[in-house]
């Protein structure tokens, strides 16, 4: 009876042992899955096997559990290239050791929810698009050793409260737009040398708190005043870059600073004067005109002062406003704070609905459209042909993040100038009758596509040989200045020829119309990813893994000159990819020539082999031997030959080839 007894109990404790191992809180698991929905670009697909159905996220990329498999202690996504927000809900993952999300294109304000994570030894953000304060309440992570948030756009002043971990080891904020003094002050008289032994005192506050600080660097901010004398133990390279009142660390000209209060010599308030200076003061006099005159100035100055906040309110109404409803569900709505630069679109034009509906003829005059979007051609009174793209997503679903997402990418594109690329004019933005518009130069001879494939009536005849080439050739200059001329790079998020715009002399011109379409398409809730009208060949390099990725503007690239010199489309339902049938004639000389378009009368087989050469190159499986768009352009250039003088002689053998048969 007693060994049944002993039996029973083991058998009782072991089932309550694998109950306990086998079950993972549903918190972490939905914690993660709010962090994926708040990344809407992956283009390496490292989020494709995180599954919200799946009980057990030990196995997802970038997890790491504890031994026992009951709790997540890791996330690691660095140099993942992930563009979008980082969920506060990340604070529920409440056993976190390491969040390391350094290198990707994380956007808005850190949360001040991390501050909730008592477990966390590493933060590490740096290297994203942050923008707005450092929360104080990351000073309750009072087991952290190394926080990292360099290299965003980071904007206040450095919480003192940062002084509060005991364990702080490292500590990177450099090149931000931090502003205010270091919070540190020791108020001793002790050198930096005898760091140690005074960062326990009770006079200590900000950073001097931190005994354990070995690496700090602010550099590049807009700090001021001087370094704390518990700091300058530190190297001077950590400070450089900033406006602070030293000699020994470089800083930036006062140009850049601005003028900054000294501090030191500031007039006393009257509060504070002494008392017989005071009564002094109010025993003097004033003649009456002089009395008068300040009545009648001070009647002035409110009069405009009043007109001017007038006029303030009524152009804030007339904006969108920057703190917008964040509409998670249907049921639940919170306010997120999101912190848009105000100088982020100064140099950029904006335009009013009115005046690009006059242009647009009450945007009846439509020339594309897509699921996401709506493409309008308009004439601006007394001035260009412009192209004006809507986005069709309704006011309600219209987020804060989506509009710090609008005017980033607005900014993205105003930085462009090449006579390749589309040149964005402007943009509009406007509540009262909600708009979201992009205004681009427009290229009178519509889109590549149009001439490859609708010839019906003879039109794809006005592509010939060397003019092929010469659109190939200014494609690859435009995606070389892209790459390789801009910092950070820029690329085309679904290159393929409906990106590509003539002008009337058949220049090419790249525009990104379709980079709006991961964003909105998860506006809708439960919506899936918005499919294409059948023009684009979903690759293994399709349009999710390759939007804002040179590797995949470079595959999409060869596909492109596939079909260029083919003029088959990318991708159609009886003849399947356009890849997929090149294969078998790409490396082939004798069939080579197959290739090409059978409404072409000539064509230069130099040229062919070349581009043939440079598919190769551009679709190969490994990423590595894929060349750089700077080599691509230099092997087209130095092998193509698209003078007027190679025309006519091809011409001529043709005709010499007809008149002999």
């Amino acid at each position: 009876m007693r060994s049944y007894i002993y039996f029973l109990l083991l058998f009782l404790a072991s089932g309550v042992s694998f109950l306990t191992c086998g079950s993972f809180p549903t918190n972490e698991v939905s914690a993660l899955t709010t962090f994926k929905e708040d990344i809407f670009e992956d283009p390496h697909l490292v989020l494709s096997n995180w599954n919200a159905l799946d009980a057990d996220p030990c196995e997802w990329s970038g997890i790491t559990c504890n031994k026992e498999r009951q709790h997540v202690i890791k996330i690691n996504m660095s140099s993942s290239s992930l563009k979008g927000f980082l969920a506060p809900e990340v604070s529920q993952i409440t056993y976190l050791q390491e969040l390391t999300l350094r290198q990707n294109n994380l956007m808005g304000p850190i949360p001040k929810e991390l501050g909730m994570l008592k477990f966390l030894k590493v933060l590490d953000l740096g290297m994203n698009r942050l923008t707005g304060p450092i929360p104080s309440q990351l000073g309750n992570l009072s087991s952290v050793m190394k926080i990292n948030l360099q290299s965003n756009g980071l904007t206040g002043s450095l919480p003192a409260e940062l002084g509060n971990l005991k364990y702080l080891q490292e500590l990177h904020l450099d090149r931000n737009k931090l502003q205010g003094t270091v919070p540190a002050d020791n108020n001793s008289a002790f050198t930096a040398n005898i760091h140690g032994m005074y960062a326990s005192g009770s006079n200590l506050t900000g950073l001097c708190r931190s005994s354990q600080l070995k690496v700090v660097d602010l550099s590049y901010n807009f700090l001021v005043g001087s370094i704390p004398n518990c700091l300058e133990y530190l190297p001077s390279t950590s400070f450089q870059g900033n406006c602070l009142q030293i000699k020994d660390a470089k800083q930036r000209p006062t140009t850049q600073c601005g003028s900054q209060p000294t501090g030191s010599h500031q007039e006393p308030s009257p509060k504070h004067r002494p008392a017989e200076v005071v009564a002094e003061h109010q025993k003097s006099s004033k003649p009456a005109w002089l009395l008068a005159l300040e009545i009648v100035t001070g009647i002035m100055v409110g009069a405009l002062f009043l007109v001017a906040l007038l006029t303030a309110v009524q152009r804030c109404n007339s904006k969108s406003a920057i703190i917008i409803p964040w509409k998670k569900s249907g049921s639940e709505k919170e306010h997120v704070t999101v912190y848009i630069d105000s100088e982020l679109l100064k140099d950029v034009t904006r335009f009013s609905r009115q005046e690009l509906e006059v242009a647009c003829e009450d945007f009846s005059n439509i020339i594309g459209s897509s699921p996401d979007s709506l493409v309008y051609k308009g004439t601006m009174k007394g001035g260009p042909e412009i192209a004006v793209i809507s986005l069709c997503i309704k006011e309600e679903h219209w987020t804060g993040y989506l509009e710090l997402y609008f005017q980033r990418e607005v900014a993205d594109l105003a930085r462009l100038n090449h006579e390749n690329i589309g040149k964005l004019l402007g943009y509009c933005t406007e509540s009262s009758l909600f708009a979201r518009m992009l205004v681009f130069e427009y290229a009178s001879n519509g889109t590549l596509f149009e001439h490859l494939h609708f010839n019906a009536d003879g039109e794809g005849s006005q592509l010939s040989w060397t003019r092929r080439m010469r659109i190939i050739l200014g494609i690859a200059q435009g995606l070389k200045y892209l790459h390789m001329e801009l910092e950070p790079p820029f690329t085309i998020s679904e290159l393929n020829s409906n990106a590509v715009y003539l002008t009337e002399d058949f220049s090419p011109k790249l525009v990104d119309f379709e980079s709006w379409k991961t964003i909105l398409a998860r506006s809708e809730k439960n919506s899936g990813s918005i499919g294409n009208n059948g023009t684009i060949c979903l690759l293994p390099n399709s349009v999710e893994k390759r939007h804002l990725d040179i590797q995949g503007n470079i595959h999409a690239f060869g596909i492109l000159l596939l079909e260029i010199i083919s003029g088959r489309p990318a991708f159609c339902k009886d003849r399947g990819c356009l890849i997929d049938w090149a294969r078998d004639y790409l490396e082939l000389p004798e069939v080579m020539s197959y290739i090409v378009d059978p409404e072409l009368k000539h064509f230069r087989y130099e040229d062919l082999k070349v581009i043939c050469e440079v598919v190769s190159l551009c679709i190969h499986s490994d990423f590595s031997k894929r060349p750089s768009m700077q080599d691509i352009s230099l092997m087209l250039e130095s092998r193509i030959d698209t003078s007027v003088s190679v025309e006519l002689k091809s011409s001529l053998a043709w005709a010499e080839l007809a008149l002999s048969s």
